[in-house]
């Protein structure tokens, strides 16, 4: 019945009262959503409450919503700014070892960094520790690209940024993942 329609057509649908098509669209998004907000803010309690907030934002925005891009993009927009908000509340200041900490790993020429067999779990968690590393702009536009599959231009209108922008993004966020890899 609404399962085969897209997720444009459900939020307009939504917007003119059907309750179930928001219900397909929320069983639809859930999990990606929930994933991307637990990845940009790494604690439960956050991406929860970043979860509901997003949805009732969504919810509250049902009659403004148009299809200017896709239901995807905008849902995840609509939490990219709240992960901002959240983070310019609480903004952290790396103090001068850290910084020269990363600068040092960064530095460290190819040939001094072991390469060693990582189990995958171990793997895993090397890109989990990389991830709380990135800046919070580079994790989102890693995380858009990676998880949600989103390209230039989508993650260039779920942040706001421009697509060079996302792509220096993109391409320091990798090089920071591979560093990291490679010590």
């Amino acid at each position: 019945m609404g399962a085969d329609r897209t997720d444009e057509e459900l939020m307009l649908a939504y917007a003119g009262g059907d309750t179930v098509a928001f219900e397909i669209l929320y069983r639809r998004h859930r999990g990606t959503l929930y994933r991307f907000l637990l990845r940009s803010l790494r604690q439960r309690a956050d991406a929860d409450e970043v979860f509901q907030e997003t949805w009732s934002r969504a919810i509250a925005a049902r009659a403004r919503y148009r299809v200017e891009a896709k239901f995807t993009t905008w849902l995840l927009q609509i939490a990219h700014n709240l992960v901002v908000d959240r983070f310019r509340r609480a903004r952290p200041h790396a103090g001068e070892e850290e910084t020269e900490a990363v600068f040092r790993g960064l530095d460290a020429p190819e040939e001094e960094r072991p390469e060693r067999v990582l189990s995958e779990f171990e793997q895993r968690r090397r890109l989990q520790l990389a991830l709380e590393e990135l800046p919070e702009e580079q994790r989102v536009t890693f995380l858009l690209r990676m998880e949600n599959g989103l390209g230039l231009e989508e993650i260039s209108e779920v942040t706001g940024a421009g697509r060079e922008t996302v792509k220096s993004r993109l391409r320091y966020a990798l090089a920071r993942i591979r560093a990291r890899f490679e010590t």
